[in-house]
């Protein structure tokens, strides 16, 4: 089956989700990042992978970390960047995603970064517009949000430097998180043999066990000798009806505490896509701790999406 992230050669030519994406491409990328993190240390940040091209921020859904980091690392790469604003834009006068996407190209659009509330826009748009525009996918509904999965991936190889003897627990509301999603197909790919899910029954889709993952219901058994645990923010506004009692109940048996913390390897390290819900998903004394790399990861944030722009870019065939 084709897959639509590769163009005929084989090259990513959009990035969409992590599901089915070669390994190959996943450690090219993560190379390639830390080579731009090491670049950042020094005085001229700037390279001119980009240069004369332009890379359209088109969110329809509220994002400040992630268009941010995607603004800084396209105009560190020489990029023209334009942050379009859907909310006082034609879409909100009836004009159709499309619609908006084709006015864009006329005005030469090179790139799009694409956020949307409803699953599937990315490839959606990926489909519409001609080969040599490039779309990476910055969250599409529960479905996708593959640079989060990648640079979560590039802090782990940071911190623990391989993959393959890993245990990862996956904490929180995996139904609604289109991360969880991302963060699993990306470690398997990567070959960590043991992806942990802990979370209420409420809180998982159906059959989470096919994606190769073992389900857990309590924090003392699931973080128990893992070496990365993965928080995951309470999707509020994606969920109907009562899934939780509380909020002060739902940290009493899932949020992140320095006991429940006890429970991991003593070298295990905490991460967080953010924006965190402190008292609710995560102890601040466990945020701002030793073990915390939550801004270690905004950090790698820039470099990893400085890296899928370049490897896009130098894909044009």
């Amino acid at each position: 089956m084709n897959n639509p992230q590769l163009n005929r050669h084989g090259e990513l030519q959009h990035l969409l989700t992590t599901e089915g994406l070669p390994v190959r491409i996943m450690l090219d990328i993560l190379d390639r990042a830390s080579s731009f993190l090491d670049a950042a240390g020094r005085e001229t940040r700037k390279v001119p992978l980009l240069h004369g091209k332009s890379v359209f921020n088109i969110f329809f859904e509220n994002s400040t970390r992630t268009r941010t980091t995607f603004e800084i690392a396209a105009k560190r790469l020489s990029a023209d960047v334009v942050n379009l604003n859907i909310g006082s834009s034609s879409t909100s006068k009836g004009e159709t995603m499309l619609d908006t996407v084709d006015n864009l190209c006329a005005m030469h659009a090179d790139m799009f970064v694409v956020r949307h509330s409803e699953s599937g826009a990315a490839h959606l748009i990926a489909r519409h517009v001609a080969p040599e525009i490039h779309v990476i996918n910055a969250g599409d509904g529960r479905h996708a949000h593959p640079t989060q999965a990648l640079l979560d991936m590039f802090t782990i190889r940071h911190y623990k430097k391989e993959f393959h003897n890993l245990r990862v627990a996956i904490v929180g509301d995996v139904l609604h998180s289109r991360v969880a999603r991302s963060q699993i197909h990306a470690l398997t790919t990567l070959g960590v043999p043991e992806i942990r899910v802990i979370a209420p029954k409420t809180l998982l889709p159906a059959a989470v066990e096919n994606l190769g993952v073992q389900v857990y219901h309590d924090m003392a058994h699931g973080l128990k000798d893992v070496d990365v645990v993965l928080m995951l923010r309470l999707q509020n506004e994606r969920m109907q009806g009562a899934l939780l009692p509380s909020g002060q109940e739902y940290f009493k048996n899932y949020g992140l505490t320095e006991e429940k913390l006890g429970f991991a390897k003593s070298d295990a390290i905490v991460m967080h896509p953010g924006p965190m819900n402190r008292g609710i998903e995560i102890d601040s004394r466990v945020a701002d701790g030793s073990q915390s790399v939550i801004l270690s990861q905004v950090t790698f944030g820039i470099a990893v999406r400085m890296a899928v722009m370049s490897v896009l870019a130098g894909n044009n065939k």
